[in-house]
């Protein structure tokens, strides 16, 4: 217990769009910032356990607040900030990929979207403790580094075979549009005798 509350006032400490909000709230109301992270985590809690919309504050705040760090990471000279994030996003889309599959079930759960937040949180805290960097280094990279050659074959396979179906879509295309135009014959162009020529009338003599 205690050395989570460590790393939970180690978080405090550090500089990102959530301590700065914590800092301007503890300046205007001089309530200490800890007890204003406490209750703002209760509430988040009650209201996705019993507020509407749940679902849409869940995915803005696994969302919202990572692409605009993902920004500010693209802009920073330096590169450790974009390896973070990038990491947060490939266990993000996998995570997404899973919820996809179960969804319709999970959802009734009662505390379902509050352990999701939580567990979105997990992932993008900074620090040691990053659970996207840990799930990356324990999980997926090693599945990846096992599968990846077969996964690569398997992908190179499919994208042949879509390329192929597309060639033969293509000329199944243009064939049928040569076979159409030779069937329509031009309009036959009826050429008849001249017309007779009006006669002129002259002025008559004096």
């Amino acid at each position: 217990m205690d050395g989570l509350r460590q790393r939970f006032e180690r978080f405090l400490e550090q500089r990102n769009l959530a301590t700065e909000a914590l800092r301007a709230l503890e300046a205007k109301t001089g309530v200490d910032k800890r007890y204003l992270a406490a209750g703002a985590t209760t509430l988040l809690s009650l209201y996705l356990l019993f507020g509407y919309g749940a679902s849409l504050l869940c995915n803005l705040i696994g969302f919202v607040y990572p692409a605009y760090a993902s920004i500010k990471a693209i802009e920073s000279p330096n590169k450790e900030d974009d390896t973070v994030w990038l990491t947060y996003w490939v266990v993000y889309s996998l995570f997404g990929l899973a919820e996809f599959f179960s969804d319709l079930l999970l959802s009734w759960f009662p505390f379902y979207y509050v352990g999701k937040c939580a567990f979105l949180l997990f992932c993008m805290i900074p620090g040691p403790w990053n659970g996207a960097h840990m799930l990356y280094h324990h999980v997926i990279r090693p599945l990846f580094l096992k599968h990846h050659e077969a996964v690569d074959s398997i992908l190179r396979d499919l994208s042949g075979r879509a390329l192929d179906m597309a060639a033969g879509v293509t000329q199944n295309v243009l064939r049928t549009l040569a076979h159409s135009r030779a069937l329509v014959s031009p309009a036959a162009v009826v050429v008849g005798p001249p017309l007779p020529s009006e006669p002129t009338v002259g002025n008559p003599h004096p």
